[in-house]
């Protein structure tokens, strides 16, 4: 991810590039092996967004949209929620029983999420900051997500300024990771 623009578009691209990781999930049958792939695929993908969301996005939101403080939190909480699922099926075998309940449980929960972000806070967000605020967003998004970590992290901090001192060097940890055992790779 990565796609250029101000925060709002860089955002809502990531939206669209998981739903098109859950529509393969879901088209794959249960049990499935590659299921495991797609998963870890989007796992990675929701974890870095929800990074540099908490990093850049929310703050933004506290300090620019009226009532940003409960917008924020709520959505904070939502991340929280998945991060858990998300660690959950980490470490999950596609035939265990619990994983098909997980794997919906998580596209219900992200699409929501998602809708509810576009549908509020992102027009809120549009209205109350200027066109070179956004776009600087945008920039300090991309960046953040680069460093972000690629695993589940449920017990890391969701607010600055710890997890903008922490999750880069979480990320290298977890990118570490995934290099060793190919976990990402197409």
């Amino acid at each position: 991810m990565g796609h250029g623009g101000n925060v709002i578009a860089e955002l809502t691209t990531d939206h669209r590039e998981v739903e098109e990781l859950f529509d393969k999930v879901q088209a794959l049958p249960p049990g499935d092996p590659r299921r495991r792939k797609v998963v870890d695929e989007f796992t990675i993908e929701l974890v870095r967004h929800s990074v540099a969301e908490e990093q850049y996005l929310y703050p933004a939101v506290r300090e620019h949209v009226p009532g940003g403080a409960a917008l924020a939190d709520k959505e904070i909480s939502d991340h929280a929620a998945v991060e858990r699922l998300l660690k959950e099926l980490e470490g999950m075998a596609v035939t265990d029983v619990r994983f098909d309940r997980l794997v919906d449980q998580v596209v219900s929960e992200v699409k929501q999420h998602a809708a509810d972000e576009e549908r509020n806070l992102f027009p809120a967000l549009g209205d109350a900051c200027s066109v070179a605020e956004l776009d600087s967003l945008g920039d300090k998004v991309r960046t953040a997500k680069k460093l972000a970590p690629t695993r589940p992290h449920p017990s890391a901090p969701t607010t600055p300024p710890a997890n903008k001192l922490l999750a880069p060097g979480t990320g290298l940890v977890d990118r570490a990771r995934d290099l060793v055992t190919g976990r990402g790779r197409s």
